[in-house]
């Protein structure tokens, strides 16, 4: 503990920032006033006291002096090593500062008392532990820097405050932290805080070191980085120069000069150069790098401003889609109307009008095989566009329509993005091939992702996920096809125009095969053009007889299979060519006709030869068909009343066919029907072909007229097929798909249709030449379906079917 001894009277020496302990040797410059008149007060007291002159060095901060000052002795007077007078003064002791008072010269005067630093000998046990771990510190620090000298020194020292006080001499210190030590009496707590304030600076010292390290460590490898990129663009600088490229590889690298180069849309330039700016401070390392180029890649690809103009010669236009296509008149008369609209708005200056370009959402549904796929190619070739098609079918994944998030690793732009890409301009026809065919799990819906791509109103600002910035797809000609109607979602069906493909005539199927298949499967079969010619009755049997279809599919394999055999024979020595193949020679050809209508059979051998049988006509995924209905009563000891359905029916058919039999059962007296045996026989409907799903209320009728035949034992006349909807008191309710159900009759060889009333309007869609051969009757009651349908009555002899004109 510090303790007090006899008051001192001294001069005061103040010192501005700089703080003296006991044992320091400070020069001080006399030219200062308060320092020379401090020096000269205490020369002039010595004279009259043995020993050197002494001053009280006080610190003043801020103009506010310090409570504890330093006993200091001039030890000498003389010039500084600049040449100016000064003093050189040693610390001797700390005094605390009391009152002031007077004394001879100008300084400053105050009284103090000399404060006691002594500590006990030997030291406490704390006291040598805290000594030996204060010179271990400022070893470590002194070996740091090299002062090695100094650490002999600091080892010399004994006295516990002679070394608290040698702390003073540390640079890291502030005056603070040194004022801190000065007014700090006792020894041991002096010796205690010196030691703290060494670790704490020892500590920030390891970490800054640490950071430094690394910091140079990253530098150093950056550099080495750095110049071994030089030395590889060097390399390859050469190499592009010795294969005379070499402009075009610095162009490649240099994003931001093909960005300003590229002809850009202002909001895309603007994202492009922020990219290229985030690229220029990424790492080479990092692979944000790569993400931003390929970015970089796909929009600088993207024809933004690269359209095809529209040719307008619009008899042109309908020449080509004659040439490439038969049939297909309202996909034709649509496809003029919009190059006539076009040209029309072309020729009075009316371009974009909202941000929105004249572009077109068809929506192509009919069977497969009646070429909607291919008319997507003739529109193009019409339009003098390109031409880029998009296969949906299977489709599961939202990112598929509108792209991947960047974040994601292997992230592509999506699949509209990619055919304005491949097409090459902003304006091409896109096919988007089976819509109907699109999926939804959990990865999302892609039919939801095509509402804003396929919505004239909103497609002039699309996004793509990956791209995130706006894509104008207002111009783009959009042809969806598909098989199914009713699976294309209700609310992307509403955004498009919807054009019906509902089959070929008989007549239409044999101008394709002449003019578009037979020249394409003779060119396959390697065969010339007069080699093998089919006159036209092969032709017709073979659309009539051999293949029963919607489109020409079938149609064009068994002219392949004809071709095939005649090129085989040929081979053989079989035949001569050039040859020519008649109606009568496709039997020893490629075998018997699969599809012989029902009127041409033997009467006997007719489905509808026994009673209970009728034609009904319905729509299937491929197209229209016939459909055959089979009733029978079972017998009363059997005991098996009710209905019973077979044929893999849906609800809607099942609720027609119970709706049949309540109306013959009610009206069974009016109609002269014995429907008595309704009540204890059980009633059997059967629709043949029992492994193909039928739904659908348009098989009411035909049900009705199978139990009315088998009830008036009178046969349903061959030649009559007919379709619609029956209700409890008889009415005939209209149906879907009339077009494509007589065709079907007419491709059966039917001759005479009835349809309900309601839908006389559908029948200006049906070919001329089709309904020509059809004897069509329009009726509003089942009543006038069963006298239109039933033979007459004959005296229990197989009656004859009459054949309609």
């Amino acid at each position: 503990m510090a303790s007090t001894s006899t008051p001192l009277t001294l001069p005061v020496l103040p010192l501005d920032g700089e703080i003296v302990l006991p044992g320091m040797v400070v020069p001080l410059d006399l030219s200062d006033s308060e320092v020379r008149a401090a020096v000269e007060a205490a020369q002039a007291a010595a004279r009259s006291q043995p020993g050197k002159p002494r001053v009280l060095l006080v610190p003043r901060i801020d103009g506010t002096y310090a409570s504890t000052g330093v006993l200091g002795t001039v030890e000498q007077v003389g010039r500084l090593a600049d040449g100016d007078p000064g003093a050189l003064i040693r610390g001797r002791g700390r005094v605390r500062i009391g009152a002031g008072t007077t004394g001879p010269g100008a300084a400053l005067w105050v009284e103090g008392t000399r404060l006691d630093e002594t500590v006990p000998d030997p030291l406490p046990g704390h006291v040598a532990e805290l000594v030996k771990e204060y010179k271990a510190l400022a070893t470590s620090w002194l070996r740091k820097r090299g002062a090695w000298q100094v650490v002999d020194r600091v080892q010399a020292i004994d006295d516990v405050s002679a070394l608290a006080d040698n702390s003073g001499y540390s640079p890291f210190l502030t005056t603070e932290q040194k004022v801190e030590l000065l007014e700090t009496a006792d020894p041991v707590a002096r010796l205690k805080l010196a030691t703290q304030q060494l670790r704490d600076h020892l500590a920030e010292q390891d970490v800054a070191e640490s950071i430094a390290k690394d910091v140079q460590e990253g530098v150093d490898k950056q550099q080495r980085e750095f110049l071994l990129r030089r030395q590889l663009e060097a390399v390859r600088k050469e190499l592009r120069e010795l294969n005379g490229d070499a402009a075009e590889g610095e162009e490649s690298d240099d994003y931001r000069a093909r960005v300003e180069a590229a002809d850009l849309p202002e909001k895309v330039r603007e994202a492009a150069l922020k990219e290229v700016d985030k690229l220029e401070r990424a790492s080479d390392q990092s692979p944000e790098g790569s993400w931003i180029r390929t970015w970089l890649d796909t929009v600088l690809e993207l024809p933004w401003n690269e359209r095809t103009e529209d040719a307008y010669d619009i008899r042109g236009a309908q020449s080509v889609l004659d040439a490439e296509h038969a049939g297909l008149e309202d996909v034709k008369e649509r496809i003029t109307e919009y190059l006539a609209v076009r040209k029309r708005r072309a020729d009075r200056g009316l371009g974009v009008v909202g941000g929105r370009r004249g572009g077109a959402v068809l929506a192509l549904v009919g069977p497969p095989g009646v070429g909607k796929t291919s008319l997507g190619e003739s529109v193009a070739h019409a339009m003098g566009r390109k031409f880029v098609r998009v296969a949906l079918g299977g489709v599961r994944d939202e990112a598929e329509i509108r792209g991947h998030r960047r974040t994601y690793v292997g992230a592509l732009p999506g699949r509209i993005v990619r055919a304005i890409k491949e097409a090459g301009s902003m304006n091409p026809v896109v096919l988007l091939d089976e819509i109907d065919k699109v999926g939804s799990d959990f990865r999302g819906d892609p039919a939801a992702a095509l509402l804003e791509v396929l919505d004239p109103a909103q497609n002039h600002t699309f996004r793509d996920h990956y791209l995130e910035v706006e894509l104008d797809l207002s111009d783009v000609v959009f042809l969806a096809t598909a098989n199914v109607l009713e699976a294309i979602p209700e609310a992307l069906l509403d955004r498009m125009e919807l054009v019906r493909l509902d089959g070929y005539t008989e007549d239409e199927k044999v101008v394709i095969a002449r003019d578009h298949l037979l020249p394409r499967q003779l060119e396959r079969a390697g065969l010339e053009k007069d080699e093998v010619t089919l006159d036209e009755g092969a032709l017709r049997k073979l659309a009539g007889e051999y293949t029963r279809e919607a489109g020409v599919r079938n149609l064009e394999r068994s002219i392949a299979r004809l071709l095939r055999k005649v090129a085989a024979q040929h081979e053989l020595g079989e035949k001569e060519l050039p040859f020519t193949v008649r109606d009568e020679d496709l039997r020893g050809l490629i075998g018997r006709p699969h599809h012989v209508p029902e009127s041409a059979q033997d009467p006997a051998e007719r489905r509808t030869a026994v009673p209970g049988v009728a034609t009904g006509l319905a729509v299937t995924g491929a197209g229209g068909d016939v459909l055959y209905v089979e009733a029978s009563l079972a017998d009363p000891e059997t005991g098996a009343a009710g209905l019973t359905l077979t044929g893999q029916l849906g609800d809607v058919m099942k609720e027609s066919a119970q709706i049949a039999l309540s109306f013959l059962r009610s009206h069974g007296a009016e109609l002269e029907l014995p429907v008595g045996d309704l009540k204890d026989r059980g009633v059997h409907i059967h629709f043949p072909a029992g492994a193909v799903p039928k739904d659908g209320p348009s098989a009411g009728i035909t049900m009705t007229t199978a139990l009315a035949s088998l009830l008036s034992g009178r046969l349903v006349r061959t030649d009559v097929a007919m379709t619609g909807e029956v209700s409890l008191t008889g009415r005939v309710l209209p149906i879907g798909g009339v077009k494509q159900k007589l065709l079907a009759a007419h491709r059966a060889g039917v001759s005479t249709v009835v349809i309900p009333k309601r839908n006389e309007p559908d029948l200006d869609d049906v070919p001329a030449e089709v309904l020509d051969k059809l004897d069509v009757h329009a009726v509003t009651d089942v009543r006038q379906v069963l006298e239109l349908a039933l033979a007459p009555a004959t005296n229990g002899a197989t009656p004859e079917v009459p054949v309609a004109a």
